[in-house]
């Protein structure tokens, strides 16, 4: 027996052509986590990538790592370890092969809320 999944029927990229096709992200109300967003271009060989989420002054206050992801469209939360100086964070996405090519990173700035103390999560 087969199973039939709509992505199946998508070209798949070699190596040198998968690039990231969007990201995005949104701040929760607590300011210490934020969703985010990647879609990437279908690929044959499975890539890694590397997300870094820096403050205003370039310090880095989250990071996450992702060793052949199963599919082209991932969701998930970063915690923010440090205090963020003021101002925008950025957010930044690297597809790359250990043994190949890398695309070319992609970035987006966002605001954080307002903290509104309390616990953290």
């Amino acid at each position: 027996m087969e199973f039939f999944f709509p992505e199946d029927l998508e070209q798949r990229l070699p190596p040198e052509e998968v690039t990231i096709t969007s990201l995005s992200a949104e701040p929760y109300e607590d300011a210490r986590r934020i969703r985010v967003n990647i879609g990437i271009a279908p690929f044959e060989k499975r890539p890694h990538i590397e997300v870094t989420l820096t403050d205003s002054e370039g310090q880095e206050v989250s990071a996450a790592s992702f060793v052949e992801p199963m599919h082209w469209n991932l969701e998930f939360t970063m915690h923010v370890r440090t205090e963020p100086a003021d101002g925008p964070l950025d957010l930044d996405a690297r597809l790359f092969y250990p043994d190949g090519p890398q695309a070319k990173p992609v970035s987006i700035r966002l605001e954080l809320p307002p903290h509104r103390g309390g616990a953290q999560t």
